[in-house]
């Protein structure tokens, strides 16, 4: 006897009827990502002064950043001063990205920028095994301006460059950062899903609360980072 809740169990004609069911609302929910695609690429933009952040290599302007390319997606990374290990959720998701050279053919490159010295967070970054390209704005508005204030704030931001001008297309944070990370939609696949209590799941589903099955900043280190720090 199962010692955990199960699915109805159907025949497998019964299975693939509620199957297709499914299937016209997830056919439907991707031809509205496609409208909302489509509607980001007419968004206006905004032109932004001329930034100077921090790199490895020493001060950088914000349009060096592109490395030439026309594109640029930035992710901004929680920085809280003095702390060992920053927030896992940023620490987690920008872990993901270790293979990011597929951006060459679309003109565009991701990098990573923190409230954090350029020394800490390039630090931090090797000890949690970080593969992204860092900067800092510890000494530049560029975070503040862009919705990632030092002591919080994350989320993406995506900007245009036409010469040594950039542009400010798209932003976003919270939950729309999902849209960019491959756990939660291999997790929404599973039976028992996230288990996390704000989800809507059938009575007896595993549940927990918030954010207690994400792993933390020390077992990210542990591993992918540098054993040496």
């Amino acid at each position: 006897m199962s010692t955990h809740p199960l699915p109805p169990i159907v025949d497998a004609a019964t299975w693939r009827k509620e199957l297709e069911t499914l299937r016209i609302r997830e056919k439907a929910a991707t031809r509205e990502l496609d409208a909302i695609a489509a509607q980001r690429r007419r968004l206006p933009m905004v032109e932004l002064p001329a930034y100077t952040l921090e790199g490895e290599a020493g001060p950088i302007a914000l349009a060096d950043i592109f490395e030439g390319k026309s594109q640029l997606i930035v992710y901004n990374h929680m920085w809280f001063e003095g702390k060992e290990w920053q927030c896992p959720g940023c620490t987690g998701f920008t872990a993901q990205f270790t293979r990011l050279n597929f951006l060459d053919n679309y003109d565009a490159r991701f990098v990573i920028v923190t409230q954090g010295p350029i020394d800490e967070a390039l630090a931090y970054k090797r000890r949690v095994g970080n593969k992204m390209p860092w900067y800092s704005t510890a000494n530049s508005p560029f975070g503040t301006d862009m919705d990632a204030p030092p002591a919080g704030g994350f989320g993406v931001n995506v900007f245009l460059r036409d010469g040594n001008t950039v542009y400010r297309t798209w932003h976003t944070n919270g939950r729309g950062v999902e849209q960019l990370t491959h756990t939660f939609p291999l997790i929404d696949l599973l039976p028992y899903g996230r288990q996390e209590e704000w989800q809507d799941s059938p009575t007896d589903w595993p549940q927990s609360p918030t954010y207690s099955r994400w792993g933390t900043s020390q077992e990210i280190a542990a591993a992918y980072g540098d054993p040496v720090l």
